[in-house]
């Protein structure tokens, strides 16, 4: 059976998936758990990725030392490539860990420094955890820096290729500097064991939960024959949808406005963003100051099942400045009263004062 959706019900079903209707959740892990990866990033013209993505859901019972409590101590998140995921996902990762690298250059430089992965894993074993900067750099072979990323030294992406197969994990941070140790002292033993086909099924089906409804091959959110066929009125595209937000359609807790990060998992598909939404979201952080239409670190504003601005603010010395609230289209009283409960909620959690703007 091939569901058949109107955009109202797309939208609603996305929004709700992400967390971002008006039933809030609990918790930093029941978060997690639902989106599968809250994204880490320290730009912060008004507070870090992890912790706006984590605010925009729970609101101002957030506080940030819940995360750092869940992923340092209760060892109920772990720290991956450059995103925070629940200790559950870990099991449905480690099949394809355990082949990783697929790519004959990564296999080759791996090969090279064979010597070096020994150093590395020795001198954790011996003195972990530390930071790269406490490993020595005895690598034969260099991999490339042109991407701007990295300086010259090789340890940083040693542990990168070693944490993706599985043998050293991050355990926590010094400020933002990722603090290493062997994965055995740091991921829970005795983990459900999968095979590799098990497992990728199992990371479709929570990709799916998290996203709500996707394209099957989607390069921003591949779910494949996850869930159940659907269809969307007025889109040419075939969708894959979670049966149970089908069965949640009814019972709808409303919307709300909510504030999301340029980072935030629900804008990360920008083509199922635009063809649902009919939100075309470029980020201007990159681009010269001349061309910025909306802002350096301009926040989506959703409200309801919508996008209907981008909000452009900055904290500094205290102070939560609201340079614009940018509307596609005019607020009326209703709608602008709820977006500046919304600015004073945001300084209320910041704990600092709002600008009048």
């Amino acid at each position: 059976m091939t569901h058949q959706l109107t955009r109202d019900e797309a939208r609603r079903i996305a929004v709700r998936a992400q967390l971002l209707d008006a039933d809030r959740p609990g918790d930093v892990v029941e978060v997690a758990e639902q989106l599968g990866a809250i994204k880490i990033d320290p730009t912060a013209t008004i507070a870090p990725a992890q912790h706006t993505i984590l605010w925009s859901r729970i609101g101002l019972g957030y506080e940030p030392i819940q995360l750092s409590k869940n992923v340092e101590a209760d060892r109920l998140l772990f720290e991956f490539d450059g995103s925070f995921l629940p200790i559950s996902l870990l099991p449905l990762m480690l099949p394809a860990m355990r082949r990783w690298p697929q790519r004959e250059s990564h296999r080759d430089w791996l090969e090279a420094n064979d010597s070096f992965r020994t150093d590395v894993l020795a001198r954790l074993r011996s003195d972990g955890p530390l930071l790269a900067s406490g490993i020595p750099d005895t690598a034969k072979v260099a991999r490339p820096t042109s991407d701007g990323w990295y300086g010259p030294g090789q340890v940083v992406h040693m542990l990168d290729f070693l944490m993706r197969q599985g043998e050293v994990a991050i355990v926590g941070r010094e400020g933002r500097h990722r603090l290493w140790d062997l994965a055995e002292r740091v991921y829970p033993q005795n983990l459900p064991e999968y095979s590799l086909e098990e497992a990728e099924w199992m990371l479709n089906e929570r990709r799916l939960q998290a996203a709500g409804i996707a394209k099957r091959n989607s390069r921003w959110t591949p779910v494949g024959d996850a869930g159940e066929p659907a269809t969307i009125e007025g889109s040419e595209w075939s969708y894959r949808v979670d049966p149970g937000a089908i069965a949640a359609l009814d019972d709808d807790p409303g919307g709300r406005v909510a504030f999301l990060n340029p980072y935030d998992g629900m804008l990360f598909d920008r083509p199922r963003l635009k063809e649902i939404f009919e939100f075309e979201y470029v980020l201007e952080q990159f681009k010269p100051k001349a061309q910025r239409k909306y802002g350096f670190f301009a926040h989506p504003i959703l409200m309801g099942d919508r996008f209907v601005g981008l909000l452009d603010a900055t904290v500094f010395k205290e102070v939560l400045t609201v340079n614009a609230v940018h509307q596609f289209l005019p607020f009326d009283a209703e709608e602008d009263e709820m977006v500046r409960a919304e600015i004073a909620e945001l300084g209320e959690w910041l704990g600092v004062t709002v600008s009048a703007w």
